[in-house]
């Protein structure tokens, strides 16, 4: 399809701004911010949402257009399993691209059709999803079938892409995820904070959801078996609150996530599976040493940064978290650490992304 113009519409999926962000709600903040920035490309936003999409506006970059649904996603869903109506351009108007950055790629008309997969960990574990999201891997490899490029964070899960969805090499796309230049920057808590968080002066730091898929047995049982350890404090969306050695903060703004990340010890990532592993690189950013499992998307994103350890092995783990206390880093270790993050940008992930784009309107 050719365009008329020199400028490139694009309509995103702007839903995952909505809310507390989760990772996928972080790269589309981001996205958007750069695109917006972008000569060349001309973005609008839908929340595929019927209430509360307007929220969209106060945090998309200024003057971006934004709208939401006539109906509700549910029935949207519903429809767009089995057939190819309504057309996003009903609810949205015409663009030259519909970029679906969560999963699911709208129907469309004939806007060529971008989608960003981060996991395909959903295929693995469905029982794991929410009632919701039940009809999610159905969705997806609709979406992966009607994409013209689909984009992902890591050769890693672009490979399994290709092998669990049978998606041509040609139209896929590494577009690595970004560090906010705020993360190089970023300081230890002040004493209010950790007095309102309960934070101790030594303690390990893990950061996301609570779900099977990101290894909390593991850690849990890792932590236990050395009482010199120091507390462990867990943040993400779970409730705050304390539980002996473990202190869980909750969800936390990104001012007091980057202090709380800077001031640990050792960020901990024991999971099971990673599209990316985007708080392995906040925490080297900080000079923060990180301990992970050793899963592919982690090794390609941390490099030589991080020590990795076999993913559900609590022996394995509760002595690298150990060796990780003993001494403070070299000087070269701590430029090693921040060089690596510094290579990850939002800018760069976003011109990744327009090429993604104009590849699906040639």
């Amino acid at each position: 399809m050719a365009m008329a113009r020199d400028r490139v519409r694009v309509l995103i999926d702007g839903t995952p701004l909505l809310g507390r962000r989760t990772g996928v709600g972080r790269y589309t903040a981001a996205l958007a911010e750069e695109l917006a920035s972008i000569d060349g490309v001309d973005i609008r936003a839908v929340g595929l949402t019927l209430r509360g999409w307007r929220a969209m506006r106060s945090v998309l970059p200024h003057g971006v257009w934004a709208r939401g649904l006539p109906c509700s996603a549910r029935l949207l869903r519903w429809s767009w399993l089995r057939s190819s109506f309504p057309p996003i351009e009903l609810i949205a108007g015409f663009s030259d691209v519909v970029h679906g950055t969560n999963f699911v790629l709208p129907v469309s008309a004939r806007a060529g059709g971008v989608l960003t997969i981060h996991d395909l960990a959903f295929l693995d574990y469905p029982g794991e999803l929410p009632p919701s999201d039940r009809e999610l891997p159905e969705l997806v490899r609709r979406s992966a079938a009607r994409a013209r490029v689909i984009c992902t964070p890591t050769q890693a899960v672009a490979s399994a892409v290709t092998e669990r969805l049978g998606v041509p090499s040609e139209r896929l796309m590494v577009t690595p995820l970004g560090v906010d230049p705020a993360w190089f920057t970023a300081r230890p808590p002040t004493d209010e904070l950790r007095e309102r968080l309960g934070l101790p002066s030594t303690y390990l730091l893990f950061i996301g959801a609570e779900g099977p898929r990101k290894g909390l047995d593991t850690l849990y049982k890792a932590h236990a078996s050395n009482p010199a350890l120091p507390p462990l404090v867990l943040t993400g969306p779970a409730e705050s609150g304390v539980d002996g050695r473990v202190i869980r903060t909750g969800y936390l703004p990104d001012v007091e996530l980057r202090s709380v990340v800077a001031g640990a010890a050792t960020v901990v990532l024991p999971s099971r599976d990673e599209g990316f592993g985007l708080p392995v690189l906040e925490a080297l950013a900080c000079n923060v040493p990180v301990v992970c499992s050793d899963v592919p998307a982690l090794r390609e994103v941390a490099g030589q940064e991080a020590t990795f350890v076999p993913y559900g092995d609590v022996e394995s783990l509760a002595e690298a978290l150990t060796t990780s206390l003993d001494a403070p880093p070299a000087t070269s270790v701590i430029t090693a650490r921040r060089s690596h993050a510094g290579g990850f940008t939002w800018r760069r992930c976003a011109e990744a992304t327009v090429a993604a784009y104009q590849r699906a309107v040639r």
